[in-house]
């Protein structure tokens, strides 16, 4: 038996996931991400290393843009097969593509007339990567598959998706290849999420695998030890209410809003804070959130429990979702507190601006964040201690109060990912380190080796190995 892996993106580094895995005459894709990072954006308008007609299937782990964001290239340069996934991951997917297919044609519409403006020309021709039309033709190819249910994905090739435990319908993916009388398990972690977080199941074990593609994003790192993210909340919220200002929560789409309108809830349902008005002002969230409340089959027994007595955290007293401008901008005519849950995450963009512009000079304000803000981000600005910042065109004082909840994250750290490996039963016959940073990667690797003696790689981009 002969099986090759490829690994096409999150190969030291983190964004851009993609393995094309070969055997028994078939091809199949394991996620088809988009680069985020800046050093290899432009990988993404390189032509696919293989014709995208010749694959059988694609395998998607999630709907993070960097596993699903080349999707709409993929499909639109010859793909015809189709995109097996969970039904959550395929709704929030499609979601998340036609937002990402707008900015792409807003960026090439900006460029194109910031380059007659300067009457200069760029590298190539300035166009989107992909347009909302390229992003609609990939939503028939979506194959719904339930977790634990094994689907024959091409010729001698079964996958089954197991709960990741990351964000809403996220998966690890085991492949099981059969040939000659012989097989081979191959599991591919995605993003490996944590224990005991909000809405989630814990992230799924295993016992067995002959192969293993393991996430390392937090490879060289331990989670500072976390803190009560309920009670931190509670205490922001006090001393936001005692000043008579807002609170500003920049949050990203997918599962941060969520889980902090899991806290907000759960506070006010236990009336360890006053009642208040609480805004999802985020269309894309929105959108999102009424998937989350469309699959209640993939809660943990927690949620569950809150849904039977009436205790959602998508509705409860003082609980609006704004889905239009007017709505957007009538929350600053509210006197008092109100919570304001607004996108984008890092305030690069989108409605967040426009509330940081009315509160951020305001001293009986809070802004909240929380989540890894990027450097160079307006966020990480703001979070770091700057006095003013520049927001709209304007430079604008920083008054007020800047507060920060920690233990939030969505990927296991070092010790996690330890502890997940450290269930399979028997030595995988080898073990790739993917979806991090070399220094990451390396690291975790080193550490695996110390730890197991077990045989480590860590790929490089567009390497490719032979599985015997």
């Amino acid at each position: 038996m002969q099986i090759k892996i490829s690994f096409l993106g999150a190969a030291q580094n983190v964004t851009g996931s993609r393995f094309l895995v070969e055997t028994n005459g078939s091809r199949v894709l394991v996620d088809c991400g988009l680069y985020q990072e800046r050093e290899f954006a432009e990988r993404n308008w390189d032509p696919f290393p293989f014709p995208p007609a010749q694959i059988d299937a694609v395998l998607l782990t999630h709907a993070h843009l960097d596993h699903c964001g080349l999707l709409p290239k993929l499909v639109r340069e010859g793909f015809r097969g189709k995109i097996h996934c969970t039904a959550a991951t395929a709704e929030i997917a499609q979601i998340i593509l036609l937002d990402s297919a707008h900015i792409q044609e807003e960026d090439a519409a900006y460029k194109q007339k910031r380059h007659r403006r300067e009457k200069r020309k760029g590298p190539r021709p300035v166009e989107p990567l992909y347009t909302t039309e390229d992003a609609e033709r990939v939503q028939p190819r979506f194959a719904p598959t339930p977790y634990l249910r094994k689907v024959e994905v091409a010729k001698g090739i079964t996958a089954t998706f197991h709960d990741a435990g990351h964000v809403f319908g996220s998966s690890m993916i085991t492949l099981d290849v059969q040939r000659d009388g012989e097989s081979r398990t191959i599991l591919f972690s995605g993003d490996v999420g944590r224990k005991n977080q909000p809405i989630l199941e814990d992230p799924t074990t295993f016992k067995k695998a002959d192969y293993v593609l393991i996430e390392s994003t937090y490879g060289d790192r331990v989670h500072k030890p976390t803190e009560d993210v309920s009670e931190a909340l509670a205490k922001v919220v006090d001393e936001a209410s005692q000043a008579g200002g807002n609170l500003v929560i920049p949050c990203f789409a997918l599962e941060r809003s969520q889980n902090i309108l899991y806290y907000l809830s759960d506070l006010l349902h236990r009336k360890r804070i006053d009642p208040m008005m609480v805004f999802l002002d985020s269309p894309m969230a929105i959108r999102i959130t009424k998937v989350f409340s469309k699959h209640p089959e993939m809660y943990d027994d927690q949620m569950q429990e809150r849904i039977s007595q009436a205790m959602s955290p998508f509705k409860f007293p003082g609980f609006s979702m704004t889905r239009t401008v007017d709505e957007s901008k009538a929350i600053n005519r509210i006197r008092g507190t109100a919570a304001i849950l607004a996108g984008s995450g890092m305030c690069t963009g989108g409605r967040i601006k426009h509330h940081l512009v009315n509160n951020i000079e305001r001293s009986e304000s809070t802004i909240l964040f929380v989540g890894y803000q990027a450097k160079g981000t307006l966020g990480r600005i703001i979070s770091a201690g700057a006095r003013e910042v520049r927001i709209h065109g304007k430079t604008r004082a920083v008054r007020a109060n800047i507060a920060r909840i920690g233990g939030m994250s969505a990927h296991a750290d070092r010790d996690e990912l330890y502890q997940w490996l450290a269930t399979l039963q028997t030595k995988p016959r080898g073990v790739f380190v993917v979806h991090g940073e070399t220094e990451s990667a390396e690291s975790f690797a080193e550490f695996l080796r110390d730890k197991n003696g077990w045989d480590v790689t860590v790929p490089k981009y567009k390497d490719s190995v032979i599985l015997d």
